[in-house]
């Protein structure tokens, strides 16, 4: 039987310090670079979930219709999404469990509620959240997220 001889070559060790080095720079430049522009945008972030869940809503509202028939009065809110309505028009086949995955209606990235209106000025239905501001009106981020302006 014949043995083999399995050397080591110190140049196969790994990678040698310069390398290293290398990559370090290369991996602060990019860090450098890229955190700026990722971390310097939380309010415009918020913005998009907020119309992310918005979205996410009007899907839920429009299951709760294809259910119940009818969207949910703004006296019972979007909490009807979660828990099945008491008073005012009840939904004849409310689904065991609601129709939003958390079991709960979350608030809007700033902490505030989201505005419901059903019959809505712009639809069946409006959901709106005031932004940044938590007032109706503003620009930039206290500018108002509506259900009917997101495409």
């Amino acid at each position: 039987m014949q043995k083999k001889n399995f050397r080591s070559h110190s140049s196969d060790k790994g990678f040698t310090l310069i390398e290293l080095m290398v990559v370090i720079v290369i991996l602060s430049i990019l860090a450098v670079w890229v955190a700026p522009k990722i971390m310097g945008r939380p309010d415009q972030a918020k913005q998009v979930k907020a119309k992310v869940d918005i979205q996410g809503y009007e899907t839920a509202l429009k299951l709760y219709k294809l259910d119940s028939g009818m969207y949910p009065t703004t006296a019972q809110g979007l909490e009807a999404l979660v828990t099945k309505p008491d008073s005012g028009k009840l939904p004849k086949n409310w689904r065991s469990g609601g129709y939003i995955d958390k079991g709960k209606i979350a608030k809007d990235p700033w902490g505030n509620d989201f505005v419901y209106l059903s019959p809505g000025v712009h639809g069946d239905f409006d959901i709106t959240s005031y932004g940044a501001d938590g007032e109706p009106g503003g620009e930039e981020y206290d500018q108002d997220i509506n259900n009917w302006e997101i495409e």
